[in-house]
């Protein structure tokens, strides 16, 4: 009996045991459940990560512009509670400066952990950017058109010839990389100008220095030359709507003859300017003022009598010359 009581005991105690064994082991393993320790988001600004986050890549690159001096480093823990540091400081946020342009990479290391025991550490490399180079015009337009040669980016040195009466030319200069600076006097910043041009017959200089972050400079020139008064008085063309110019009209000939029939009681002269900025008159009377290329003029014809149409074109300088058309018209 005694014997049976001890061995009931004993299997009493084995099973109490077994029972506390199995809750103790259930709560330990519920307590021991936890993520892997490593951040829930990793960012630097400004600038961005290469490769994009995520939570099991542990390096990344970020180029940084010449023109950042220092970037914030931005870490949160995925379980709360846990201990970030960034470089030697325990933070989530982190302004760091960086080097300039040749420097070495800037290294930075984020380190999460839950203990001193268990962490995982993320490093992030600031690389400065070298300063760009780029001191090129990607469109060079000026109004009115005609530069010579053709624009190019590598070409630096232009002409452009305007008429006499052109006061001023537009100019537009497109900057291959935005960050370059235009400057020179002639042209801001932004590539937009009226240039005024001096008097007739000079020769106007405008110089376009666009200079490279890296302080290299590249300087375009643009010799517009402004047209002289001309002493082109002579006429491009003639005609009549009756008969026929004799002889045949060239510009060195001034003199002409046309014989209508008696039907014909008026005739219209039309003639165009060598230099359209010449003056045209005929009868005392402009017919085609400066600009203006071509002109008209009409007589009345009497029968049997020569009618004198004279046309008189005076150069830009003001020199004269005189063109006469006889039109004879003979009795019905």
């Amino acid at each position: 009996m005694k014997h049976t009581l001890a061995i009931a005991r004993q299997s009493l105690v084995l099973l109490l045991l077994m029972t506390i064994g199995l809750g103790a082991s259930g709560c330990g393993d519920s307590a021991s459940i936890n993520p892997e320790v490593e951040l829930a988001s990793l960012t630097v600004t400004p600038g961005t990560l290469q490769p994009a986050f995520a939570s099991t890549t542990t390096r990344y690159n970020v180029d940084v512009s010449t023109s950042v001096t220092s970037v914030t480093i931005t870490a949160q823990p995925r379980v709360a509670g846990d201990t970030v540091t960034i470089g030697d400081q325990q933070t989530t946020s982190r302004s760091i400066p960086v080097g300039q342009a040749g420097d070495p990479p800037t290294i930075v290391s984020i380190v999460v952990s839950e203990s001193t025991t268990k962490s995982r550490t993320y490093t992030v490399v600031l690389n400065k950017v070298p300063l760009a180079g780029n001191n090129d015009l990607s469109q060079l337009l000026v109004i009115p058109a005609g530069l010579s040669p053709a624009f190019a980016p590598s070409e630096q040195d232009y002409t452009l010839d305007v008429a006499t009466d052109v006061t001023s030319v537009i100019v537009a200069a497109t900057k291959s990389d935005p960050n370059a600076v235009i400057s020179g006097g002639d042209v801001p910043n932004d590539g937009q100008a009226s240039i005024p041009l001096d008097g007739p017959g000079t020769t106007k200089n405008v110089l376009i220095t666009v200079t490279a972050q890296n302080g290299n400079a590249k300087t375009y020139r643009i010799s517009i030359k402004r047209a002289a008064p001309m002493d082109n008085n002579n006429l491009s063309g003639l005609t009549v709507n009756a008969g026929t110019l004799d002889p045949a009209f060239a510009a060195g000939i001034q003199i002409y003859t046309v014989n209508v029939s008696s039907g014909v009681d008026r005739i219209t002269v039309s003639a165009t300017k060598s230099d359209p900025q010449a003056v045209m008159s005929a009868f005392g009377s402009v017919i085609a003022a400066a600009g203006v290329p071509t002109g008209q003029t009409s007589a009345s014809l009497g029968l049997n009598t020569t009618t004198p149409i004279l046309i008189t074109v005076r150069a830009p300088n003001g020199n004269p010359k005189t063109y006469t058309v006889n039109v004879f018209r003979p009795n019905r």
